[in-house]
């Protein structure tokens, strides 16, 4: 064959395969405090529609689609069944992305993982190990906005897409719900001194433009009825610097936003479990406003930041509170209220038990090897 036809040949091949070339980086995610409908992800090169063939099969069945010309593609499907496994396919074009699944919410034991200070790229086999039906994060899902995307650039998504990159079978089966730390607003570096520019983008710009999640997405809750418990996620992070250009965080004083959403949501919960996470030392943000926040604490289960490198567990009145870091083997900075303080890099399971009305909590080690284990029961909610 002519070297002129073989070539013609290959460049054919080439432009075809590009034509149906899958999409690799997909995520889930809750856009509302109602988990009965979960939302696709997906980022393409070129702008275009957005579909999502689902079910509880590999012939899917259900069909969702959105006709805007877009690059980072958000898709809603509902989830009707309980204990199934979902597959489904997400398509841009001629361009489609390989069969994947997820597990719907179950009916007798929920488990959920949470992570923090995922600033490197550990190994995370024990937790695919789990079988978890969410991931949450106690915040700094990333090392910074500015190694990527440049200085100053507050909706450069760079980080945020090569966190997906790095884990695309965890993303693409799991829920992920994602808190803020500061990390995740660093837009410019941090320095010795407070600069004379915002180092934070408070409002977390590149956060909410990558991720679809409830509420403001700076701060959310999700509600999981059938297992009768409250998820807050709040914006709290360097809390002492409030007020100078490092200020990395919406503001906690008593008239802000945050604290009278945050009281109005526990005033209102009846759920016999009620999780806060957040990226701050517990037992500062229990001690800020005249120790006001640790009363609205003292109404839930359990707090769980991602503040430092190391596991802890601290008891103040009834309600524990946890640390965890991925890279647990850092500086540490105990709790007054400690009782268990461990150098390791680690993250947290619960788990919930319908029938018995309970909950687990296992510090576990990136080995899958349990740290700490803890059994709490459902709260009697306020009259």
């Amino acid at each position: 064959m002519p070297v002129k036809k073989i070539s013609a040949l290959v460049l054919g091949l080439c432009i075809s395969n590009c034509c149906t070339a899958a999409i690799e980086k997909v995520w889930l995610t809750h856009k509302s405090s109602d988990p009965g409908r979960v939302v696709v992800s997906w980022q393409t090169a070129e702008p275009g529609d957005s579909t999502v063939r689902y079910g509880l099969t590999e012939q899917y069945g259900g069909t969702a689609h959105i006709d805007e010309n877009v690059t980072r593609h958000h898709v809603e499907i509902p989830l009707a069944s309980k204990d199934g496994t979902y597959h489904y396919s997400v398509a841009t074009g001629r361009d489609s992305s390989p069969d994947a699944a997820f597990k719907g919410y179950p009916s007798d034991k929920l488990r959920v993982a949470v992570v923090a200070n995922w600033q490197g790229k550990p190994r995370l086999d024990a937790i695919r190990k789990d079988g978890v039906h969410i991931l949450m994060t106690a915040g700094d899902n990333v090392e910074s906005i500015w190694r990527l995307g440049g200085a100053g650039i507050k909706d450069a998504t760079k980080a945020y897409s090569e966190l997906i990159d790095a884990y695309p079978d965890l993303f693409r089966s799991v829920i992920f719900m994602p808190v803020l730390g500061n990390h995740d607003k660093e837009i410019r570096p941090r320095g010795d001194k407070p600069p004379q520019e915002p180092v934070y983008d408070i409002n977390a710009t590149s956060f909410r433009k990558f991720f679809e999640l409830p509420d403001d997405e700076w701060k959310w809750h999700l509600d999981v009825p059938d297992f009768g418990v409250r998820f807050a996620a709040l914006d709290l992070n360097h809390t002492s610097d409030m007020g100078t250009t490092w200020q990395a965080c919406h503001s906690y004083r008593k008239d802000s936003e945050q604290y009278q959403w945050y009281k109005g949501l526990m005033a209102e919960a009846r759920q016999g479990f009620i999780i806060t996470l957040y990226n701050e030392k517990n037992s500062s943000v229990r001690s800020v406003e005249d120790s006001s926040w640790r009363e609205m604490f003292s109404r839930g289960t359990l707090c769980i930041s991602g503040f430092g490198h190391f596991a802890e567990r601290a008891i103040d009145g009834p309600v524990a509170y946890y640390t965890t870091s991925l890279n647990g083997t850092g500086d540490k900075y105990p709790d007054p209220k400690s009782v268990l303080l461990v150098s390791r890099d680690n993250y947290i399971l619960m788990t919930f038990v319908k029938a018995s009305a309970e909950l687990t909590v296992d510090i576990k080690g990136l080995d899958g090897s349990v740290l700490d284990s803890v059994r709490y029961a459902a709260r009697k909610p306020p009259p």
